[in-house]
């Protein structure tokens, strides 16, 4: 279909240019047609795809309706998740997509400004966007009303892309998570209501703008209609693909090559995700809905294929040392209960456990959640907890009998 996310030109290609893009989807609907353009967000079902996945149609409601013509909006293209690559991919080969979706979500809220917020190491995105914004300078006669647009690149930090944080960073220069409230759609950038939204999100806004709440919904093998953007890793075909949603894992890891068997277990959502067993992962539909009403999440639709050969045990350790060195380091559970959990997990996974290590892990896995400022403690207990759960045969060998059941070596084996 020439009317998704990643149709058209080979994304080896790189960025569609903007009579490409043009020829390929036409021009956005006129004025009349945009003002309902809410309403048909709404009707369409779309949900961020941030991670959180709030119905966009109401996020955008909500700034509207403190907006006096003085909101902003953020695309939010930080993407520090390190398993992540469908927003930079998104953004360096379609960026008059995600243009046509920040135009139009200004219009809609009543926006003075726009922000396009990208990570700083994501340098091809950044260019992509920069020669299309260009290129839509030099065409302003077919252009949207105008809102002045500019790119922010936030550090290298995985809690940069976080919301408070985003808007914390365009207004003072630090990509840390602040307390809440007042929200962003509330007092964002410059005290004014801020729309945050994924830069995925804002582009499927831009075809529905163009095709319609019923077209969107065509598509969808589940509960939640439309396609999105997923980012699999683990098999020999790795990459970024546009899938339905209720596509299952397992035709993911037939896509991907994946030469794991059916009882290895998937990382859904990443670092802020959790682990499920392969033997139920295999049939599970990617769907916010569905995996939400199964204790799982889509999150930001990272799809990681553990592999047969893989020390559980190494990879969470690793990850949560990963957790640990990249908080904001301004609140007690991430300062010291994280670092604390990455501490104990090194120790369980290198074979030199202390007697009470995992019974502490388990514990600390069920009490910091909901205590830091951010939900970034949230993310780290709730993936360690769902790697005890899933490999707790392996735990129990590294902490008691210290080896390492998937390799077959001591625990102090390299994965």
């Amino acid at each position: 279909m020439t009317a998704r996310l990643l149709a058209g030109p080979d994304l080896a290609a790189g960025a569609e240019s903007l009579p490409g893009h043009r020829a390929r989807l036409g021009d956005l609907p006129g004025r009349a047609e945009r003002e309902h353009l809410i309403p048909t967000l709404l009707a369409a079902g779309l949900l961020g795809r941030g991670g959180a996945g709030f119905p966009v149609g109401r996020k955008w409601e909500s700034v509207a309706g403190r907006s006096r013509g003085d909101a902003v909006v953020l695309a939010n293209g930080a993407e520090g998740e390190p398993l992540s690559h469908k927003d930079r991919v998104l953004m360096a080969t379609r960026p008059h997509l995600v243009l046509d979706g920040l135009e139009l979500a200004a219009e809609a809220v009543g926006a003075r400004r726009a922000v396009l917020y990208v990570g700083s190491e994501h340098t091809q995105a950044r260019a992509a966007l920069e020669r299309a914004l260009g290129e839509r300078e030099a065409d302003r006669a077919r252009a949207l009303p105008r809102v002045p647009i500019a790119i922010v690149t936030p550090p290298v930090s995985y809690v940069a892309g976080e919301e408070s944080a985003a808007v914390h960073f365009v207004n003072a220069g630090d990509p840390r998570p602040t307390t809440v409230p007042p929200r962003p759609f509330e007092k964002g950038v410059g005290g004014k209501p801020t729309l945050v939204q994924n830069v995925e999100s804002l582009a499927h806004a831009a075809l529905i703008a163009r095709y319609g709440d019923a077209w969107y919904r065509e598509v969808g093998r589940a509960t939640t209609p439309g396609t999105a953007l997923a980012t699999v890793s683990g098999g020999q075909r790795p990459g970024v693909l546009e899938i339905d949603l209720g596509t299952t894992i397992g035709e993911l890891a037939q896509w991907a090559g994946v030469q794991a068997t059916v009882g290895s277990p998937v990382l859904l959502g990443g670092y802020f995700g959790g682990l499920v067993a392969g033997a139920d992962a295999w049939g599970m539909p990617l769907d916010p809905a569905v995996l939400r009403a199964q204790r799982s999440a889509f999150g930001a639709g990272i799809v990681a294929f553990m592999g047969d050969d893989a020390c559980g045990v190494t990879t969470i350790a690793r990850i949560m040392d990963y957790m640990a060195g990249s908080s904001a380091a301004q609140c007690g559970p991430c300062v010291f209960g994280l670092r604390a959990i990455a501490d104990a997990a090194a120790r369980v996974a290198t074979g030199q456990a202390r007697q009470d290590d995992l019974a502490r892990l388990r514990g600390w896995s069920g009490s910091i959640a909901g205590r830091g400022a951010c939900r970034m403690p949230d993310g780290a207990t709730g993936l360690l907890a769902s790697s005890i759960r899933v490999y707790e045969a392996d735990w129990v060998a590294h902490q008691h009998h210290r080896r390492c059941i998937a390799r077959g070596a001591s625990a102090g084996a390299p994965a």
